[in-house]
């Protein structure tokens, strides 16, 4: 009975966009965006404000049931003096990764770019007076590498934000809700956004489910919303963070915390699968926001093996890193960008620009396409000297280890190839790219 309440109510909250999205076609501009960002596979997530300076990640004005006045002093000692757009742009480029995705304004509402909307930016209300939107969107243009902006359709500290069910305990005088207003102040911000900073390839919205549980529907107007961004740039990609199948006005879907169509995380147990290009977000260690207690770093192995299970799903992944309150990023997440990309590198080639395939996951790993090479990417362990073999076909034209490009032995036999491996792999990944016949 509960999940069939939940399917009910999840019906019903995406009636009011989903209708008013319907005529949405998205030019061709837009849909060659489409296709470039499906082929970059892997991007960079950034988590930085001011909660950077309290060092318990992104949320803690709210769970830590802080007064917004308060929190919002904050910003007078902000000061990222080690803060160097090109050595971040730099790193990140080197790990392999295609794209960057930056946190405009989060829930705390302040805005980490030069906004004429509001003092609570970093231009007004720290002394740093530095635009840092600005600066990372020309290093992205100087590095070659797409950006994209994260934007909160939640404020904890605007009054006019109809708050829903979170930031309840941060100060805020229910009766001053406006939520008119604010869409007004979002739009313009957005416009900002996409006339001041070139190169602005997404938006990267969040906060939907702040309203999940209200009793009524909460009308956002993303039909509104989704039209303006278009209106003014066309080619700007639309994903939201709403745990919801697509809606009409959106280019992209995305899946927090998860493959797609898995659901560890909770949140997409009635998610369907659509037919935009997909993207997976997930941490490199717990949290999004700088947390100085949280070092549960995963290993070069695992964000290796998530890049190449993300892109078998036919999914981009988006990693996560949280910047530290002087400007750096943290050394262990530098560690892992090098180790990332020291492996794209080597056999960038078995994720940049591939699909996923039909063939299902097998005990030894996955599957990646590019044309007619299919990789076989080993991340599962093995062994002795194994054989190991998946569905095929088509005509089999060569088999190679794409380590050192020596070819293996193999039979094609009832719809199956074996492949016979030379030794035990000792890498996180050993790709073999099987080359069909055209």
């Amino acid at each position: 009975m509960k999940k069939l309440f939940t399917v009910i109510l999840l019906a019903v909250l995406a009636a009011p966009f989903v209708k008013a999205q319907a005529d949405y076609v998205p030019t061709q501009e837009n849909l060659k965006q489409r296709e470039i960002f499906e082929d970059n596979r892997f991007g960079v997530f950034l988590h930085w404000g001011i909660y950077s300076m309290f060092a318990q990640g992104e949320w803690y004005l709210a769970k830590g049931y802080l007064n917004a006045q308060e929190y919002a002093k904050a910003a007078g000692g902000f000061y990222p003096a080690s803060f160097d757009a090109r050595q971040w742009v730099k790193a990140i480029k080197a790990s392999g990764a295609k794209y960057i995705c930056f946190t405009s304004r989060h829930h705390d509402g302040f805005s980490m770019f030069d906004t004429q909307y509001s003092d609570y930016d970093i231009m007004d209300a720290t002394p740093f007076k530095r635009d840092i939107v600005a600066e990372l969107a020309q290093a992205c243009k100087e590095e070659g590498i797409a950006f994209h902006i994260y934007y909160s359709l939640i404020d904890w500290t605007r009054g006019d934000y109809p708050a829903g069910r979170t930031g309840l305990k941060c100060g805020k005088n229910p009766a001053d809700a406006d939520y008119e207003a604010y869409r007004a102040f979002m739009k313009n911000q957005l416009t900002e956004i996409l006339t001041k900073y070139e190169g602005v390839n997404a938006i990267w919205f969040d906060g939907w489910w702040d309203h999940d549980s209200d009793p009524q529907p909460f009308e956002w107007k993303f039909d509104d919303l989704y039209s303006h961004i278009h209106a003014i740039k066309p080619a700007c990609l639309i994903g939201n963070n709403h745990h919801l199948t697509p809606i009409k006005g959106e280019d992209f879907q995305m899946f927090e915390r998860d493959l797609p169509g898995e659901n560890t995380s909770g949140y997409h147990d009635q998610q369907t699968i659509g037919a935009l290009p997909l993207e997976m977000c997930q941490t490199m260690n717990g949290m999004w926001g700088y947390k100085v207690a949280d070092q549960e770093y995963k290993s070069v192995k695992q964000l290796v093996q998530l890049i190449v299970k993300a892109a078998a799903k036919g999914s981009n992944l988006l990693l996560n890193i949280g910047p530290q309150p002087d400007g750096c990023l943290p050394a262990t997440s530098l560690d892992r960008l090098a180790g990332i990309g020291e492996w794209l590198a080597k056999y960038g080639e078995s994720v940049y620009g591939t699909n996923a395939t039909n063939i299902p996951a097998q005990s030894w790993g996955v599957t990646t396409r590019n044309d007619n090479t299919i990789y076989m990417h080993l991340i599962e362990p093995l062994e002795g000297c194994p054989v190991v073999e998946m569905p095929i076909e088509g005509k089999v034209k060569s088999v190679v280890a794409l380590s050192d490009g020596a070819s293996l032995k193999y039979k094609v036999k009832n719809g199956k190839i074996s492949v016979t491996l030379p030794q035990t792999p000792t890498e996180m990944d050993y790709v073999i790219a099987v080359t069909l016949a055209k």
